[in-house]
């Protein structure tokens, strides 16, 4: 039961991140480095509104055995992808109305939600999942 909660907890943090993303989206255009949008992206909203969606899915995709798999690699992608918004943040905090040291904290952090959604993408790597068994195979 433990291990569920990683993964709710989790699929909780993305569900209402995406929500955010969706419901408050100029929050988070000006999160989006100007190098992608216009750029990679016609536009800050476009990413942001993307982002939301992939949040939104990535974290409903952990409630469900079938699709856990592809939604904790999917968010760690994600997770991956949206790293250098929150280098930008880190370079310009005077941007965001944030202290520079929160900024600079968060992004070590990165790296164990990766772990995390890897973790959940797994079921919270249920014990004995993946074990190579010890004992005699093939024919007596």
């Amino acid at each position: 039961m433990k291990r569920q909660w990683g993964v709710w907890g989790l699929a909780a943090v993305f569900v209402g991140a995406g929500a955010l993303h969706l419901l408050r989206p100029s929050v988070f255009d000006s999160i989006v480095p100007r190098w992608v949008a216009p750029g990679v992206f016609p536009s800050a909203r476009s990413v942001t509104l993307l982002s939301g969606v992939a949040e939104l899915a990535g974290g409903l995709g952990l409630l469900f055995p079938r699709s856990r798999r592809a939604a904790g690699w999917g968010l760690a992608a994600l997770l991956v992808a949206v790293f250098p918004a929150n280098v930008e943040m880190a370079r310009t905090p005077e941007r965001f109305g944030l202290p520079a040291w929160v900024l600079w904290v968060r992004l070590p952090l990165q790296p164990l939600l990766v772990w995390w959604a890897l973790w959940a993408g797994q079921g919270g790597w249920r014990q004995g999942a993946g074990r190579v068994s010890r004992g005699r195979s093939g024919p007596a």
